[in-house]
């Protein structure tokens, strides 16, 4: 009975999960002219390319896609080799009290990022980083790097003291502990980091409408909100095609490291 009651509960979270996915694609497959204003339920045609192209080079949201793949993927990368630095400084280098410097670190995930808005455009402005690729990679770095911290450190406090002793015993430097020791043996957790930053800044749209609105440094969240907007008035078929583009990247991130993500999840759980 108990398995029965699991079972339905689970498909009715299914089913609750997909109704709004089948409703994205049915209505971005709907042609603009055939649309009529409500949600469309049944397949009233295939107009999937033209909606599409329609919102990556007439609504300019291929820019902003190329920008925010750069934005994902080097701040990603640059994030998590700090954090897993940083993590390193605290759990194995002999330095004077980590526990203050994890929370120095961590506390940057303990701060509503909204009270951070007003001071970081006007430094931004004053200092020529408003509207610039730099300035929005030089922000996603910063801002990805407490929680990855976080995840790393966890998986970091997992391995045995005596990895690092006996190789100290051997010579080695702790750089060369790093690279050749702690790096590989925390993959799974790097890239478990990796896939959390590449989504968060992907999905960010609070940074790129205050610190951006050129379409070529836009990230995608902000150009998807320009592109309601603009095409508010013929139907939604074309703001679901965006919306459909945009979401690709984090869907095959996940389906093809999704057994690197859940052992780094796990490894940094223990």
């Amino acid at each position: 009975m108990g398995r029965a009651v699991r079972t339905v509960f689970v498909a009715g979270c299914v089913v609750l999960w997909l109704i709004p996915l089948y409703l994205l694609i049915v209505n971005a497959l709907t042609p603009v002219a055939e649309y009529e204003g409500k949600p469309d339920w049944a397949f009233q045609g295939f107009d999937l390319w033209r909606n599409t192209k329609t919102a990556w080079d007439v609504a300019g949201i291929g820019d902003s896609f190329q920008a925010s793949l750069l934005y994902a993927v080097v701040c990603g990368l640059v994030a998590v080799l700090v954090a897993a630095m940083a993590a390193f400084a605290v759990v194995v280098l002999p330095i004077p009290r980590p526990a203050f410097w994890f929370w120095l670190i961590y506390s940057g995930t303990l701060f509503p990022l909204q009270m951070f808005l007003a001071p970081l455009f006007g430094l931004y402005a004053d200092a020529d980083l408003y509207d610039t690729r730099l300035g929005l990679m030089l922000v996603y770095t910063a801002w990805a790097v407490p929680f990855a911290f976080f995840l790393i450190r966890n998986q970091l406090t997992t391995m045995p003291p005596e990895l690092t002793e006996a190789a100290l015993i051997d010579g080695a430097s702790f750089p060369r502990i790093f690279w050749r020791i702690h790096v590989p043996l925390m993959k799974a957790g790097l890239g478990a980091a990796f896939i959390f930053q590449f989504t968060a800044v992907w999905n960010d749209l609070l940074l790129g409408i205050t610190l951006s609105r050129s379409p070529d440094v836009q990230p995608v969240m902000a150009a998807l909100t320009t592109l309601n907007n603009a095409y508010a008035s013929t139907g939604p078929p074309v703001i679901l095609a965006g919306a459909l583009i945009v979401s690709v990247p984090t869907l095959v991130l996940f389906l093809l490291f999704r057994g690197l993500f859940l052992r780094g999840i796990t490894a940094s759980a223990r």
